[in-house]
Formats: structure tokens, C-alpha cells, sequence
């Protein structure tokens, strides 16, 4: 995991934009009846600033449950690391069965991603990627596997610190 999670980002200096990427109904079963009550995940993110988070909400009406995703999900960003149009490297995010690569692209190509991946890209700002869901096709693992991919990818000058070599050692 990253260290970029320990550190606090100032949501009121961000741009923040909130995506719904899936809201499911779902049923607590008592002594009473069924109690019905609406789940939502949210991928928040500020393209600019190469800031993302995820959050999930649940309440008994859909806006409700949406409201608490964004702000479970501005308690959860991240900073990525990235180039001007790509990402540096190949990387695999993996959470529960789902796996998520992601390829650098050549610039104009977009983003090459399905429905929850491309939440998580474009609330990142990478404007040229190329994506594989593999594994699980639940939302919620898939956003989480993609962000796990996004909190691996390091800049040259990390890698060169982490190794504890000189900025032209590293390729």
C-alpha cells in the first residue's frame, strides 16, 4: 500500500466531481418484514489536481444514500502519480477476485476502460489509458482493484529514492 492515504487533503481547496457508479436495492429481512433501503458507491475526484477517492452510502431513499457516499468518499482520496497524458508504467490493482490492469497509451487514444474503471480514471484525470477488467465484474471490487493499481504507480524521482540510486539510473 501507499503512504500517499496517510497524509489529509484539503477537500475545500479541491474541484471535486462525484460520479455514481452503482446503486443497489437491498433488503434487511426482520421479524416485522422486509426493510428496503438503497446503497450507492461514489467515485469522487479532481481531474486537475490527479486527486480520487471512493465511498459507499446507505439509506432508506437514493439521494440520501448518494449524499453519504460523496462524503465517505472526500474522507478517502488519494493522490496519483502520473505523466502529462498517461500513467508511467504497466500495473495490476488487485482486490478480492477482481484484477484491473492498466497500460500507458499514446496521446489522443482516451481512455480505454468499462463503467466502473472509467469512473475511477477519468475522477483521476488520466486522459490516455488502456484498461483490462479481469476477474470479478463487481463494481465495488473492480473500483476498489482500480485504485490499488493507481496508489502502485511511482514517479521516477520515488523509484530512484526507493532504490537509493541517482534520478539517471533509473529508467
Amino acid at each position: 500500500m501507499s503512504s500517499t492515504a496517510a497524509q489529509r487533503i484539503d477537500v475545500n481547496s479541491l474541484n471535486l466531481k462525484e460520479q455514481v457508479v452503482s446503486i443497489n436495492r437491498v433488503t434487511k429481512v426482520v421479524k416485522g418484514g422486509k426493510n428496503m433501503s438503497f446503497s450507492a458507491l461514489i467515485v469522487v475526484g479532481d481531474p486537475a489536481a490527479k486527486i480520487v477517492g471512493y465511498g459507499t452510502g446507505k439509506a432508506k431513499e437514493v439521494p440520501a444514500a448518494i449524499k453519504k457516499g460523496i462524503e465517505a468518499a472526500k474522507k478517502n482520496l488519494r493522490r496519483i502519480s502520473v505523466l502529462e497524458h498517461t500513467i508511467q508504467h504497466v500495473v495490476l490493482g488487485k482486490f478480492g477476485a477482481g484484477l484491473v490492469l492498466l497500460k500507458p497509451a499514446k496521446a489522443g487514444t482516451g481512455v480505454i476502460a468499462g463503467g466502473p474503471v472509467r469512473a475511477v480514471i477519468q475522477a483521476a484525470g488520466i486522459p490516455n489509458v488502456l484498461t483490462k477488467s479481469i476477474g470479478s465484474h463487481n463494481p465495488h471490487n473492480v473500483v476498489k482493484a482500480t485504485i490499488d493499481a493507481l496508489e502502485q504507480l511511482r514517479d521516477r524521482q520515488a523509484t530512484a529514492d526507493m532504490r537509493g540510486v541517482g534520478l539517471e539510473k533509473v529508467s
